[in-house]
């Protein structure tokens, strides 16, 4: 089959993944002045973006790695201006709050956990709770709470209203959404990109950004660049209490996060089966076992919906931020669990490298270089 090429004027940029990360970069390069192309394989923020559960907590989080805690608490520290910018382009709500995390220990384990937090959490942000000051903070908890850390300093936002604002910020600065049109390949000539495949055209662009969730790898690959990136399969349930939740109620890996009014999303799981995004009874009773160990008054809460997303994990699980030795070709995959948190500071570092042709220090320790050093 031969392929058209576009007759239409060649964008500056196109970005391949329509979630909040990929449009988040889109709005900025439009900022910019440049022409910006978004291509998504379905609706655009369908994806990861829309299958999390929206907590902005770098401190509630065990990150590993000094710079990536470093970049997680720089995107945190910008997110109120970034929220209130995306409210201000779209008009549309996205619920950004800032009511705070309680972490709760069950066992010897958690407790180490809530310990190893408090000696890392910013000064002044961090309270220390027994069970019975836990309990008045959050009535209903389970009689087995040990004790509780209180992190002022988290905050959440409904990201499925996060990445329809952002989507609808980036056209409100000219970027072109194609939907429904999964890329098949980046063309690159002589250690330059020259632009993509879609199944039944080719578009030009100078400038291509890679963002398209655990998808990336592939493309990657047609490029001549190998990215270790596996799917990440999370479960995801959400309730209508009897009241409303006021803050993240978390425990381990299990956590509550609130809704628009009593509404509660409950999660979640961590499990490797591929690209199938199908929600499991196994999943379900997983999710809802490990809830009720802290949060029995889930047991009578009414069922809404369940749904999977499928986050974007690399070998050593930090994300691929930066140039590549490709020309023209820059990355901006594998944020795994913290796709919405790193979302602000994702888009103005890459925006810098596009725009500026800069290198921020900051992106070294994400370099895609680090794979073919490490084999």
């Amino acid at each position: 089959m031969t392929l058209a090429t576009s007759s239409s004027r060649q964008p500056d940029a196109v970005v391949i993944g329509g979630g909040l990360i990929g449009s988040s970069i889109a709005l900025r390069l439009a900022q910019a002045g440049m022409q910006v192309t978004v291509f998504d394989r379905g609706p655009a923020g369908r994806e990861a973006s829309s299958a999390a559960a929206g907590m902005i907590a770098p401190q509630a989080e065990k990150m590993g790695s000094p710079d990536f805690e470093d970049l997680c608490r720089s995107s945190h520290s910008i997110y109120p201006e970034f929220a209130a910018e995306i409210e201000a382009l779209s008009g549309q709500k996205v619920n950004y709050r800032r009511d705070g995390t309680l972490l709760l220990a069950l066992d010897n384990e958690q407790s180490r956990e809530l310990d190893e937090i408090e000696r890392h959490a910013a000064s002044g942000t961090v309270e220390r709770l027994d069970s019975e000051a836990a309990g008045r903070r959050v009535p209903g908890l389970a009689a087995d709470v040990r004790r509780a850390l209180f992190l002022s300093g988290d905050h959440w936002v409904d990201n499925e209203r996060l990445t329809q604002a952002v989507i609808g910020a980036a056209r409100s600065q000219g970027v072109i959404f194609r939907e429904n049109t999964p890329v098949r390949s980046i063309r690159v000539r002589h250690d330059r990109v020259e632009g993509i495949e879609t199944d039944n055209d080719r578009i030009g662009a100078g400038e291509i950004i890679l963002a398209a969730g655990c998808w990336s790898g592939t493309l990657a690959a047609t490029a001549g660049f190998e990215l270790p990136m596996e799917p990440c399969r999370g479960q995801m349930l959400e309730f209508e209490l009897d009241s409303a939740l006021t803050v993240v109620v978390r425990a381990g890996h299990s956590y509550l996060v609130p809704r628009q009014g009593k509404v509660v999303v409950v999660g979640t799981t961590a499990e490797y089966a591929g690209f199938d995004s199908v929600v499991t009874a196994d999943g379900i009773a997983e999710v809802l076992r490990a809830a009720r160990c802290f949060a029995p008054f889930l047991s009578k809460g009414r069922f809404r919906r369940a749904w999977a997303g499928l986050r974007p994990d690399t070998s050593d699980h930090l994300p691929v931020l930066g140039r590549c030795g490709i020309r023209g070709l820059t990355f901006a995959a594998g944020h795994f669990r913290n796709g919405i948190l790193l979302a602000p500071i994702t888009a103005r570092l890459i925006a810098d490298v596009v725009v500026n042709k800069s290198a921020p220090p900051v992106l070294e320790t994400f370099g895609a270089e680090r794979f073919a050093l490490a084999v």
